[in-house]
Formats: C-alpha cells, structure tokens, sequence
C-alpha cells in the first residue's frame, strides 16, 4: 500500500539492516522528495493507464481465487474469509515496514513471490491464534465449515482491530516510533503492537451478547462483555479505514502532511482520522438508519475504491492536474468506483443462498480482504510484475 511500484527510493538500500525515512514516501510532499523519486513517478504515470488496466487483470484472478477457492462463494466466505483478513497486516507490515523483503533481496517476479509465500503463512498462523484469543482453539476448524469454533464471524473483529491498528501506525504515526529501529525488528515489532492494540481494543469493547449462551458454550466463545456489539465495533473500524484510505492514500496525507512540525502533524492525523471515521458511523447508524453489516458493506468498497484509483492507477489521470483539481477529481473517481463496486457485488451476492451470513458480510469481506489482498500484494510487494518489468 505504499502507492509505488519498482525501484522505490527509501525502500531498497541497506535492506533489513538499514532505519526507515522519517516519513512515508506516499504522505510527503512533492517538494520533499528526492528527486529520482519525482522521476520515478513520472515514468510510472506515463505508463497509465495500462498498468493499471494490467493490474486489475491480476486482482480479478486473486479475488476469483478468494472467493470461489473452496468450490463454492458460501464456504469460501466462512474459511477464505478470515484468513484473507488475517493476511492484511502481514501484507502491510512487508510493504510499508520490511519493503519487500525478504524478496527486495531478488529479482521480479521471484521478490513478490517469496513475500506472497510469507503472507500465506503468516495469515494461516495469524488466524489460528486469533481463533485461540477469541474462542476454544480448534486447527480443524479454520479450514473446514463444520458447526463448532468457527473462525467466520467470530474472529473478524480482531482481525480488523489489528489491521485497523497496523493503518494506524503506518500512516497517520507514519511509522513512529518504531520506525527508526532496523527494518526487519522495527516490521516485526509494529506487528506485535498492533496485534496488542486489536487483542486489547477487542477484549475492551466489545460484547457478544447477541449469541445465545448455549452458541457461546458450544464454540468455547469468550464474551469479553464491554459497551459494543461485535457487528457494531467491525462497521465502527470499517468507517475508521475509509478515512484512513482517503487521507492518507487517495489524498496521499493531505492536508495533514502540510504541518511541519512532527508532534502537530501526528497529533493532528490520528485525531481527524479517528473523528471523522467515529462521526461517519455515527450519522449512517443514528441518522441514516443503516444496518451495522450494510455499513461495513459500503465502508469496505469505499476504501477498494481508494485502492484502485490510488494505487492501481496511481492516481491517474487526476495526478497529471494541479493539486485542487487534481485531488477533486480522486474523490470523483473514488465515489463512482465505489458506487460500481458495490452495485456488481451487491447484484452477485443477492444471487448466492446464504445461511451462516448476509449478502453484505459477503460484500464486506469480497472489497475489503479479497481485493484488498490482490491490489496490495500486487502493487506493493509483487511489484506490478509483469507489467513492470524492471528487476532490481
């Protein structure tokens, strides 16, 4: 999710050995870059809109794999679900924090292979221990659809909560403190804080008052009893992420990234992104009158809008316009990809017989973890191969 492609400037040199920039490539201003970065982003531009188009190819073929791996869209909901969940704070902990490696020490496309490989695994982990945090642990389990543990729905909050959290860090405290460490502890440690923050933030809010104890008893689930329905706090984080995307992603940090001073700057980014994001769930909720899952459903396509035209299009062709008209035209663009994006998997998902979940879980689950999962992992860690072919 860092918006480049090959050849990033602050990522490859030193390798796991050498401390982040001070700053984000994506969130620093214009002027503030070194200038083979400005070169590097115009060369990438001019290649748009066929990156982009070649990129979308490849997500397709991810989420397809995603959404059907099992044979079928409702099993593969409740298994490939979760665990595609899991993968995103792996995925972003490789491409904001390790920057590709352990694959930035090879060549395309074997540095986005290797680096898929570890997110697999780690999602796979990831999903095990989150099962054990918030229910009996049952290994079986996460890859079956048996009645039990189930790892669909009753571990999607945490693992929103940690990647919300790992967001968080990346972006709005642009990577502080942690970030002045060597990379590979420095990605390694903000991937335990922001599992720490989901584990606490899970066990501190939320309730599962809405299961039946016996449902409770039978799954060995842990109601941690605090002020918030499960379904409610994963809609409340959703909202939190779109604000998260459009700022920092879309908007590529402004206006936050125009205050100097560091303290200011941070102090200002989490408190607007937390604020709007709250004051959004609240006015769809209260006022609107939406459902906590259709929420989620419109907040998830919202943020794989942010992904496709931030990052699979680099913004184009807005990014060739002033800064005003350039940033208008990205929300533009945004709202209607947004708006296409739910409307086709909306038609779909009302298509499927569905009986341990919703229409919108499915579409939640389909823009946010399946998509999600396919642009990142293209963009940011497979490197745009094969479309770019530069190797390192």
């Amino acid at each position: 999710m860092t918006g480049t492609a090959p050849h990033r400037a602050d990522l490859h040199r030193g390798g796991a050995d050498s401390p982040l920039p001070e700053r984000p490539l994506l969130t620093t201003p214009p002027r503030l870059q070194p200038p083979d970065v400005a070169r590097k982003q115009r060369q990438r531009l001019a290649a748009e809109p066929w990156l982009g188009l070649g990129g979308i190819l490849l997500t397709v073929v991810v989420f397809f794999a995603l959404a059907l791996g099992t044979g079928s869209t409702a099993t593969a909901l409740l298994i490939l679900g979760p665990i595609s969940t899991f993968a995103l704070p792996a995925v972003a902990m490789i491409a904001f924090w390790w920057n590709d490696w352990p694959g930035s020490r090879l060549s395309v496309p074997w540095t986005g292979l290797i680096d898929t490989a570890g997110c697999i695994v780690s999602a796979i982990v990831l999903t095990i221990a989150g099962q054990a945090i918030v229910e009996r642990p049952d290994v079986r389990a996460v890859f079956e659809t048996a009645p039990g543990p189930a790892t669909f729905p009753a571990t999607l909050p945490l693992a929103g909560a940690a990647f919300a959290a790992t967001l968080q860090l990346s972006l709005p405290c642009e990577r502080w403190p942690l970030g002045g460490i060597r990379r590979l502890w420095s990605g390694v440690a903000a991937l335990a804080l922001s599992w720490a923050v989901g584990v606490g933030a899970y066990f501190l809010f939320v309730n599962l008052d809405a299961v039946p104890a016996a449902e409770r008893a039978a799954a060995g689930l842990r109601n941690p009893g605090g002020p918030i329905p499960a379904p409610d706090f994963g809609s409340a984080l959703i909202a939190v992420g779109v604000w998260q995307a459009l700022i920092f992603i879309a908007l590529r940090g402004w206006p936050v990234n125009t205050i100097t001073r560091r303290p200011q700057r941070l102090i200002a980014g989490n408190v607007l992104v937390i604020a709007l994001g709250a004051l959004t769930y609240l006015l769809l909720l209260d006022v609107a009158h939406w459902r906590p899952d259709a929420i989620g459903a419109a907040c998830g396509c919202v943020i794989a809008a942010v992904l496709v035209v931030a990052m699979l299009f680099e913004g184009w062709p807005a990014a060739r316009l002033p800064p005003t008209p350039r940033r208008v035209l990205t929300l533009l663009l945004t709202a209607l990809v947004a708006i296409a994006l739910d409307r086709v998997l909306a038609t779909y998902a009302n298509g499927v017989t569905w009986t341990r979940a919703t229409p919108d879980d499915w579409i939640t689950t389909a823009a946010l973890s399946f998509l999600g999962v396919g642009i990142i992992s293209h963009v940011a860690i497979g490197l745009r191969w094969p479309f770019a072919l530069k190797t390192k």
